[in-house]
């Protein structure tokens, strides 16, 4: 989620003084790729579509859970200037030929494990995690997977407060704090209506699952909702004049928080590539389905018209 943002942040790649800001912030990002890959020129974002898994690993101590809580395939086409964002339920039921079945957000995990019982060399075993994950992934959309990027809740929450907070609609009332086993710190106290949000009200609005008292239940179809609502909402907020003064810091809170496998080079050739681009210009796609205890169930006719849409912008 956190690249898409960067993506988003990309009207300040023309702007003189807020582009060496940006470049310096860039430069921050973790990047597994090798520094000295080249990529052609022909195979380049700048002049090729591309598709980036992005990941959003709960990585906080409390919890020590490797399930990743966001899971979205994003397309980007360099020709039209337009990106399309499927965003997959976490407990989407994956039943695929030379896989075990499990819940979509379980196979990232799944894919380490394997990985480090062979190696113990721990950010091998992380790029070996993820390549495994591109792939399956890639097959059940049918589509080549370009990247993978993981990013951290905490690095969500500081790209809303670099902004200053952001406006949305809340759609119920929500009380929660964890107090159950291990807390991991959680607590989400919002309002039903339309109001400002800073970074930790903002987290706390796309994550929730329910209050405490067991009312005013939230599925995994309501949270992937407030994910494309937050994100166009920043994405809007980045094209306003207020909003180009802070990209130097949205990028920093972005490189502070993430792991990539794209080379520096495509990142910044990304960010030029797609300046300007806006909320108009993002097609979110939120797959829906049936929830039946554990899984959900994903609807065929919706998953296809996911695909469908994923490849289309992927043409050249």
């Amino acid at each position: 989620m956190l690249l898409l943002l960067v993506v988003l942040a990309g009207i300040a790649g023309t702007l003189g003084y807020f582009y060496k800001l940006s470049k310096n912030a860039i430069d921050t990002i973790t990047t597994d790729a090798n520094p000295a890959t080249v990529i052609p020129k022909a195979k380049s974002v700048a002049v090729k579509p591309v598709s980036i898994m992005l990941l959003g690993l709960d990585t906080r101590k409390e919890t020590g859970s490797l399930n990743t809580d966001v899971m979205m395939i994003a397309a980007f086409n360099p020709k039209t200037k337009k990106a399309t964002v499927i965003s997959i339920p976490r407990d989407s039921k994956i039943e695929l030929s030379g896989y075990n079945s499990r819940k979509a957000n379980a196979y990232y995990a799944n894919f380490l494990r394997e990985a480090e019982d062979k190696t113990s060399d721990k950010a091998e075993a992380d790029r070996t995690a993820k390549q495994g994950l591109r792939k399956m992934f890639g097959e059940f959309f049918g589509i080549p997977i370009d990247y993978t990027a993981t990013i951290n809740f905490q690095g969500f929450a500081d790209v809303v407060d670099a902004l200053h907070g952001v406006d949305v609609n809340v759609d119920m009332d929500m009380n929660y704090n964890d107090h159950a086993g291990q807390p991991d710190g959680t607590s989400i106290h919002l309002k039903k209506g339309f109001q400002h949000l800073d970074g930790e009200e903002a987290l706390g609005f796309v994550r929730y699952r329910k209050s405490n008292d067991g009312k005013n239940m939230s599925s995994d179809f309501d949270r992937n909702r407030r994910q494309s609502e937050v994100l166009g909402e920043i994405a809007d907020k980045l094209k306003s004049l207020s909003g180009v003064t802070k990209i130097p810091g949205v990028i920093k809170a972005v490189g502070n928080n993430m792991k990539m496998d794209i080379p520096s080079g495509e990142v910044q050739k990304m960010i030029t590539t797609y300046f300007g681009i806006s909320r108009s210009d993002i097609t979110f796609i939120p797959l829906e389905g049936t929830w039946r205890s554990p899984y959900v169930y994903l609807d065929a006719d919706k998953l296809e018209q996911a695909k469908a849409a994923l490849r289309q912008q992927l043409a050249d």
